[in-house]
C-alpha cells in the first residue's frame, strides 16, 4: 500500500519474508542477514540452500 509501486511492494514482501523466516527459525534477522551477506559472494551457487534460515547456525559473537 505504501511501497510506491508494484515492484516496490514485491521487493518489500521479499524482505519481510526473509525477516520473518529468520525469526521463525530462532534467528535474529539482523544477524542472519549480516551472516548471509558476508558469505554470499564467495558461496558456491550449487550450495545456496545452505544459507537458508532453516539450514544455518550463526555463531554467537558475545
Amino acid at each position: 500500500m505504501f511501497a510506491g509501486s508494484d515492484a516496490g511492494g514485491e521487493r518489500a514482501a521479499a524482505i519481510y519474508t526473509i525477516v520473518e523466516s529468520a525469526k521463525l527459525n530462532g534467528l535474529d534477522p539482523q544477524d542472519y542477514l549480516r551472516h548471509v551477506l558476508d558469505r554470499i559472494a564467495d558461496h558456491p551457487i550449487n550450495r545456496i540452500a545452505d544459507l537458508l534460515p532453516w539450514n544455518i547456525t550463526i555463531p554467537d559473537h558475545g
